[in-house]
């Protein structure tokens, strides 16, 4: 039995009314945002009525002191119930996928199938997450002018671009006092960080539906030895990798994601 108290998930409604759920959920540090035009060219081409999430303490959901993904599968599940959703497709985008794949494991009677993408049953013990948590721990809000200067200081710790404004996408402006703050509830997601790069099942969970889990070929996230593992927890599973894209797929290469994952919810 799930005790996590629940928070009341933001969500993005991009389209499909008509056709069966398919429910997204987001990467660490990102937002229902993300998913806004791949979700809806998945909506056009009939894959399903497309729901983008914002799990807890990011986007515009509620902040907890809770971060685990025990509480995040409890999110989403009383989400589902509050809209009277049975079963649903259920995609999700790294941290969302090991969202994901822990509701589709222990509560697989609401999920009808299932989408992974480039994230695999494992432990990530990232240095990269490391560094950029120290960045936007550092940053001192009370003097940042702009998002473009946040990506400036963010440099010394992070060397990639496209990170830097990732980052910054996270910083909003305080509608009263004009004052930058974050978005995400910071310290709370740092605070998990360790268990949030952890392996979501335990050995002998498993999903029997039908599972899709799409990677890509310039990401180090899903490695010729986690086939095995994936196997082990989703005997159903088949593997489709993007030979072009890197960690984000949905973004990188998204007229093949689309493809791809549109014709396996459709089938």
């Amino acid at each position: 039995m799930n005790s996590a108290k629940t928070v009341e998930l933001f969500c993005r409604d991009l389209g499909g009314g008509g056709n069966p759920p398919l429910v997204v959920l987001h990467g660490l540090l990102g937002s229902s945002r993300n998913w806004q035009t791949a979700g809806g060219d998945l909506a056009q081409a009939g894959a399903g009525h497309v729901f983008a999430l914002d799990l807890r303490n990011h986007g515009r959901s509620p902040h907890a002191d809770e971060m685990s993904y025990q509480a995040m599968v409890a999110d989403v599940l009383a989400w589902l119930d509050a809209r009277g959703f049975g079963r649903v497709a259920l995609m999700g985008h790294s941290m969302g996928g090991k969202v994901a794949m822990a509701l589709a494991c222990r509560n697989p009677e609401r999920v009808r199938r299932l989408v992974v993408v480039d994230i695999a049953p494992k432990d990530y013990l990232s240095i990269a997450h490391r560094n950029e948590f120290a960045a936007m721990n550092e940053l001192d809000l009370r003097m940042l002018a702009s998002r473009a200067e946040a990506e400036l200081r963010f440099e010394a710790r992070v060397s990639d671009w496209a990170m830097q404004k990732f980052l910054a996408t996270n910083l909003e402006r305080d509608g009263a006092t004009g004052a930058w703050t974050w978005a995400i509830n910071l310290p709370a997601i740092t605070a998990a960080l360790p268990a949030l790069e952890a392996d979501p099942l335990r050995e002998d969970e498993r999903f029997d539906g039908p599972a899709l889990f799409v990677t890509g070929g310039k990401s180090n996230y899903v490695r010729e030895e986690d086939r095995a593992a994936i196997a082990r927890h989703f005997p159903k599973a088949r593997i489709e990798t993007i030979a072009m894209s890197g960690h984000n797929p949905h973004m990188e290469t998204r007229a093949e994601f689309v493809r791809i994952v549109s014709r396996d919810l459709m089938r």
